[in-house]
């Protein structure tokens, strides 16, 4: 008898799908721009987000939800800036899904919040298959990664909106070619944004501020249309 591994495999990402379209229907329902943020382990994620809650937490009602395999040390950092965060533990599963934000939904006061920071588990595989009702998909490649990451793992490059390359400050130390990893972006996903930041020294990080912004507009004149 066959063993009908991918189609088991459709089964749980369509399952998967559908939830995530009803999570995403429930943020537009209470215009809140989900963002879900990948990268590989070490890449910035948490200090993108901090970063950000530092820019926008005076005007915009922010809330954050932290996947990781075990331990809440980045839901405390964030909890400490003042914002709500919920952190979802998943026991060893590599990424987050539908079901898990949807149970981190149901444990947030939606009428207070007009953006959530979704922080993905560190992994540039399994992140890109799973849907979540997101708007906005963006992910962080550090220098000291490499500038190849396109060409071993171009599903994750080919679905995102945005691609943070962080880390800029020790470029000169990496042998990291940006003229050839924006042209692996342009033949894999023309239509991401291509943002080099540095978290450390705040490089860069108004032209990720100003999208985001926009972002946020756009869904605000959304809903009032």
């Amino acid at each position: 008898m066959e063993v009908k591994v991918l189609a088991i495999k459709e089964d749980i990402l369509g399952a998967n799908k559908e939830r995530a379209r009803k999570n995403q229907k429930r943020l537009e329902e209470h215009t809140i721009l989900g963002v879900n943020v990948m990268s590989s382990p070490g890449a910035g994620k948490t200090s993108l987000i901090l970063k950000t809650i530092e820019r926008f937490k005076a005007k915009v009602r922010m809330a954050v939800i932290e996947g990781d395999i075990a331990s809440r040390m980045d839901a405390d950092k964030v909890h400490q800036q003042g914002v709500p965060v919920i952190q979802i533990n998943t026991g060893g599963a590599c990424h987050l899904d539908a079901n898990m934000i949807e149970q981190a939904l149901n444990h947030l006061s939606l009428e207070q919040v007009d953006l959530i920071l979704i922080e993905n588990v560190g992994n540039l595989v399994c992140p890109a298959e799973f849907a979540l009702g997101v708007h906005k998909k963006i992910m962080l490649l550090s220098v000291p990664e490499g500038d190849d990451k396109p060409h071993k793992y171009p599903l994750m490059f080919t679905e995102v909106d945005v691609v943070l390359v962080n880390k800029i400050d020790v470029l000169p130390y990496f042998d990291f070619d940006m003229s050839s990893f924006i042209q692996a972006m342009a033949g894999l996903n023309p239509a991401a944004k291509v943002f080099k930041i540095s978290c450390r020294t705040n490089e860069g990080l108004e032209a990720w501020f100003f999208w985001l912004q926009e972002e946020i507009n756009q869904i605000r004149r959304k809903k009032q249309s």
